[in-house]
């Protein structure tokens, strides 16, 4: 019986309790599974099934103001993200700031999946530079492993959720092996003409790399190179893989995927997993501590049943927490004892310290050239075809910051919304009528998007910690937040956007806008982009670190994170990928010490 209810946990034994169900959760159970561990997994959300809730054909003009975003649906109506948000009813945070500059928005997704219903399907590897920047450049933290340690799990993951992409052999982007991309998306018009600009000023474009599916996966192979040996996952994920339809185009990724093109944990890691019959899935069920024995090791963890509002517990040999980097975090700190009367694995007094996010910035165009195109097929996924990875390793003494950024790009007439054929007095000076409908047709399609990834430096002032006095719904004390850029990041921002200006102008475009010089304006504040990470950094040094190398809890045995907490670096990449062949590497040494009877 997989998705069970809280007295059920009473009378089972389990192996291994998995806390959150989405990149890091869902991976983590996924692997414990399949090689046959006894899992039980809790997420603090409802339980959510895309196959039957996605709205896959709905047009904007079908929904509540046309699909634009609200407060409590900031990405749109038709978005997948449940019950989540920068602010979630009954579950507050404190701010310290509430400048963009000093401010960090917490978003957080409480459904099954979590934030892989809703995300943008980038899936980039960290390079060899990504693992040891410190080495490189005096700054922050080098990880306690290598790109060569993480290569091999990077395959596997990009095999079981299919990725596409290209090896294209730039420096510090790493060739996938053979067989693990799906080939790319052909390139739209505004693509190829962003990429043209872009050549021209020596900037590079390549195929894109996201989580969705351009064909089938290799059902008849790639089950023998994720579980050599073992049969029974062969036939396991085998026969998933043929569920899962390449996409069709119809439908943006972020609302999610009733043919399970896109990667989602509730569609990919879950199914699987789920058809061993060692996976038991407890919903609505919110963590609040890690237990421990008197032997210094966890014994379980504490959580409130939402439905009833009652504190229960559930014991397993190991703990994974993989609730995203301030959850697990928010756990750790209120798990407090005699042995950690500060939160539990916090004896270095880093939990909680070095969280990161990634710099971003925007900017848009008009390019004369895309005007009044004639139909044509532009057919694709909803994200982006082409990017930009980092271009210039080694100029940083020339450009006053450390790290680099990617750019996300794209153009094209997607499907007409309420802000269509809004704003365009700037390009008209204004019109009404039929000219406004000539005007509407000849600019559909002409814009141009450019969006900045950047690697933000981990600093002693962002950071979280528990609120002394506020508590949530649930009685749980609730996460402080303080948050300082650097000029690294700042000045980052503000070569983003002089970048972006350049190549809308090699386009023969025009810029939409300001062209932001001051990097502390144009920066977006920290925790909108959503890819914090940190909180929780591993190390070689008990002193400095909260987790060893495997992500296990200094001084406690049986105690693993599994989501972005443990990164002591945040690449310009997005980190999901690296989350999920992270969790795979933790999930394996898990079941390798199990074996050992170590646990």
């Amino acid at each position: 019986m997989p998705f069970i209810t809280t007295a059920a946990t009473e009378k089972e034994t389990y192996d291994v309790i998995v806390v959150g169900s989405g990149a890091g959760g869902g991976q983590t159970a996924y692997t414990l599974t399949m090689d046959g561990a006894r899992v039980l997994m809790l997420e603090a959300g409802r339980k959510y099934d895309p196959v039957a809730e996605t709205p896959m054909f709905q047009t904007p003009d079908l929904a509540p103001l046309r699909e634009e975003g609200t407060s409590d649906k900031p990405f749109g109506f038709y978005d997948a993200t449940i019950d989540g948000g920068w602010d979630v009813p009954d579950e507050p945070y404190v701010q310290t700031s509430t400048d963009d500059a000093g401010r960090f928005d917490w978003w957080r997704a409480r459904m099954l999946g979590g934030r892989t219903n809703h995300w943008g399907r980038i899936a980039l590897r960290d390079g060899p530079y990504d693992f040891k920047p410190y080495s490189r450049d005096g700054l922050g933290f080098d990880w306690p492993i290598s790109y060569a340690e993480m290569a091999p799990y990077y395959d596997k993951v990009e095999l079981l959720v299919g990725v596409y992409g290209a090896n294209d052999g730039l420096e510090n982007t790493p060739n996938s092996s053979p067989g693990c991309l799906l080939p790319p998306p052909k390139p739209r018009v505004s693509d190829l003409l962003i990429a043209a600009g872009a050549h021209k000023l020596g900037i590079p474009a390549i195929a894109g790399h996201r989580a969705v599916l351009t064909q089938q996966l290799d059902w008849k192979n790639s089950p023998a190179r994720l579980h050599p040996g073992n049969r029974a996952a062969q036939k396991i994920i085998a026969a998933e893989m043929q569920r899962r339809a390449a996409c069709f185009w119809a439908t943006p990724c972020g609302r999610g995927c009733s043919i399970r093109a896109n990667y989602q944990s509730t569609t990919v890691h879950l199914p699987p997993a789920l058809a061993t019959g060692k996976l038991d899935i407890l919903t609505d069920a919110m963590v609040y501590e890690v237990t421990l024995g008197k032997n210094g090791n966890a014994t379980g963890v504490g959580f409130v049943d939402k439905a009833t509002g009652t504190q229960r517990h559930v014991a397993a040999r190991a703990v994974v927490l993989a609730a995203s980097a301030c959850e697990s975090v928010r756990i750790l700190l209120n798990s407090k004892s005699t042995q950690f009367p500060n939160g539990l694995g916090n004896s270095s007094g880093k939990l909680g310290k070095y969280l990161m996010d990634t710099v971003g910035t925007s900017l848009s165009g008009q390019v004369p050239l895309l005007e009044s195109l004639p139909p044509h097929n532009e057919d694709g996924a909803s994200g982006g075809h082409m990017y930009t990875p980092w271009w210039r390793y080694g100029d940083a003494s020339k450009l006053g910051f450390a790290r680099g950024y990617h750019i996300e790009f794209g153009g094209g007439r997607s499907m007409p919304g309420l802000g269509t054929a809004a704003g365009l007095e700037w390009l008209t000076g204004g019109s009404y009528g039929a000219k406004f409908k000539q005007d509407a047709r000849r600019y559909y399609g002409s814009f141009v998007g450019f969006d900045g990834r950047g690697e933000m430096i981990p600093n002693e002032h962002s950071y979280c910690e528990i609120d002394p006095t506020v508590k949530d719904k649930w009685g749980i004390p609730v996460l402080r937040f303080h948050w300082q850029w650097s000029q690294h990041e700042t000045r980052q921002a503000a070569h983003m956007q002089k970048t972006f200006a350049e190549i809308i102008g090699a386009m023969g475009g025009r810029v939409h806008g300001r062209v932001e010089t001051d990097g502390a304006k144009a920066i977006a504040p920290g925790g909108s982009i959503i890819h914090e990470v940190g909180g929780a950094i591993m190390g070689a040094d008990a002193k400095t670190s909260v987790t060893d190398r495997w992500c296990q809890t200094w001084g406690v045995n049986n105690l693993f994170l599994a989501d972005g907490a443990p990164f002591p670096s945040n690449a310009d990449k997005n980190p999901t990928l690296t989350i999920m062949a992270n969790a795979w590497r933790v999930a394996d040494q898990i079941l390798e010490r199990m074996r050992r009877k170590e646990l």
